[in-house]
């Protein structure tokens, strides 16, 4: 990796040989809302624990550049619930899959983001899935965000993965660019599995993203209900959005 740091350094191993936009119906979002805040914040103190997980073969750099861009947001919608440590991991070439240590400064993830660039292979879902199983059992993950356009592994090793995280209590929200219905297909399963949400948004969409990942910081750092009082204060998009399908 170009110009790495040693907190970015990380591999993530595995065994040898291994490794149109969902909108509920208004009436359902309503109700949604209304039960979740019901909702307390969170009771134990502790600031949320976010893996922000992206794709970055070598088709996703204008993505990647946006990502960096917006990742700031993230930390400053979780500052009102509580605060957030977020862990960087993106696969790239034939098998280099990485790992950050957590972070709870938006400027020091950005320095990491600026240093990856991006190359050509083929997707590592199953790695990431894997090093989210990994992390939460050591600590609690409170949420897990990917970010990528395709699926190229075999969708029932993932869906079984992911059905591992929702056993954890996991969501993954899975954030789809462009219109890939392979990928689609995949990244739906994953979310229905982990009880998280499936989003779309068109490439260059920095508006789309942005709201996507500030509600899923919400709900990293306060829950249910960071998530509806986002929704209340931004009067829809991302929160409202995720909110339509988290059950």
């Amino acid at each position: 990796m170009s110009g790495s740091r040693d907190d970015a350094k990380t591999p993530v191993r595995s065994k040898e040989g291994t490794t149109p936009e969902a909108v509920s119906p208004r009436a359902d979002i309503e109700a949604f809302v209304q039960r979740a805040r019901a909702l307390g914040p969170r009771q134990d103190g502790k600031r949320g624990r976010l893996i922000f997980a992206l794709d970055a073969t070598m088709s996703r750099q204008p993505m990647w550049d946006l990502a960096c861009t917006l990742q700031a947001e993230m930390f400053q919608e979780a500052a009102a619930a509580g605060g957030l440590d977020v862990q960087l991991i993106y696969y790239r070439g034939v098998s280099e899959c990485r790992a950050s240590k957590w972070v709870s400064d938006p400027k020091r993830l950005s320095g990491l983001m600026e240093q990856i660039d991006c190359r050509g292979g083929h997707t590592q879902i199953g790695r990431v899935l894997d090093h989210v199983r990994k992390e939460c059992k050591a600590q609690k993950v409170d949420a897990f965000v990917f970010v990528g356009d395709a699926m190229e592994e075999a969708v029932d090793d993932l869906c079984a993965k992911a059905g591992e995280l929702g056993l954890l209590g996991v969501p993954a929200f899975m954030f789809q660019e462009e219109h890939d219905p392979v990928a689609e297909s995949a990244f739906k399963e994953i979310a229905r599995l982990t009880k998280g949400a499936w989003c779309r948004f068109d490439a260059g969409a920095s508006a789309q993203l942005r709201e996507l990942l500030r509600a899923a910081a919400a709900f990293a750092s306060g829950g249910h209900r960071a998530l509806a009082d986002l929704s209340k204060r931004s009067g829809g998009g991302g929160a409202v959005k995720l909110l339509g399908q988290m059950r």
